[in-house]
């Protein structure tokens, strides 16, 4: 067996959840005490009754960029089907590409709104190892965000309805709290949130802080060698201010919890915490939580149920314990919890 074979397991199509519960709160939500050993059934709505008063919850204010793009060849008229990535200061995007025949550097794709109205072209520059392709929208404001806004499609994961939206999608597959620009794909134990649950979270005596990383669509894929040490990495832009740094030192001095709502503001926290306590931090991260990591900065987790022989299956068992989360899993499948993105929560305390 190699490392990877341990990450593996089978999962019924039928609890892949396809949408969303209609109240995000009303979703499941397998209790994980590692102290005490144990695994129970609640709701997230449940939350702030588990909750302690003084717990500090981190979330991650990312916001989901309708990244998909539609298009046509402006030369041959030919399909072209692409996903943003990414922008940097120049007004540079990277995107992925697919069409049929092959693309040269200079060509013009005309991007195409949801109603197949012909919008802004991109120019395409040069093409990347990693099979991307540098381009650059030909208008004066190359700024993505109201670009995409006009054009773009919902990034779904194939796993939900081969990644075909709905307009539900623009709402559902975004958290209530997202508010910078700059995911491709959902921080998926965030979209449990209404403003009514958080609300109530306040009111438990908990505090909220948020931070900041732009999910890349390395956090879906999965592993490709047999040893977790030969892994390479994904990297994605993360950020955490100083009045929060200094907030969640100072509840954790008295006795306070870091629940830390989903993996990426663990590698978060624990990417501004790698010299031993907690600093600010803004940059890329290539953090990989694997065996025997010890973590520094976070004290609990809510997670979705995560794919097999992924990075992310990965962290949730080092955090949890490896024996306890398999547990958990094999529990979620037998009690037909729904998995993935738009499925039900696990709490790690």
């Amino acid at each position: 067996m190699t490392d990877l074979d341990a990450y593996d397991y089978q999962l019924p199509d039928h609890l892949i959840a396809q949408h969303p519960v209609a109240n995000r709160s009303d979703a499941r939500m397998l209790v994980v005490n590692r102290e005490e050993g144990e695994i129970y059934h609640r709701h997230v709505r449940d939350l702030p009754d588990i909750l302690l008063p003084g717990d500090a919850l981190v979330l991650n204010d990312t916001q989901v960029v309708n990244a998909r793009l539609v298009g046509r060849r402006s030369e041959t008229g030919g399909r072209w089907e692409g996903l943003f990535i990414e922008t940097n200061e120049q007004g540079v995007w990277r995107v992925l590409s697919k069409t049929r025949g092959k693309l040269r550097p200079g060509e013009r794709i005309t991007l195409l709104t949801s109603n197949h109205q012909p919008d802004v072209e991109l120019i395409l520059g040069a093409k990347q190892e990693d099979g991307s392709w540098l381009v650059r929208p030909d208008a004066e404001d190359s700024q993505p965000w109201p670009i995409l806004e006009r054009v773009g499609r919902v990034p779904l994961p194939p796993y939900i309805r081969k990644g075909q939206m709905t307009e539900d999608d623009f709402q559902t597959y975004q958290t209530v709290y997202a508010r910078t620009p700059g995911a491709v794909a959902a921080p998926t134990a965030g979209l449990h949130f209404t403003d009514a649950l958080l609300g109530r979270v306040i009111e438990r005596g908990a505090d909220i802080h948020r931070l900041t990383l732009h999910v890349g669509l390395g956090t879906f894929r999965p592993i490709a060698v047999d040893r977790l040490d030969e892994h390479e990495m994904h990297s994605e832009w993360a950020e955490i201010l100083p009045d929060t740094v200094d907030a969640l030192n100072e509840q954790r001095a008295q006795g306070g919890r870091v629940v830390a709502v989903g993996t990426t503001c663990v590698r978060t926290l624990e990417t501004a915490a790698r010299h031993g306590e907690l600093r600010p931090f803004s940059g890329h991260t290539d953090l990989f939580i694997r065996p025997p990591y010890q973590f520094k900065a976070v004290d609990a987790l809510m997670t979705n149920f995560h794919l097999p022989r992924t990075t992310l299956l990965v962290l949730v068992r080092t955090f949890g314990g490896d024996e306890l989360i398999r547990q958990a899993y094999e529990e979620a499948i037998r009690e037909e919890y729904r998995f993935y993105s738009y499925g039900d929560s696990m709490l790690i305390l």
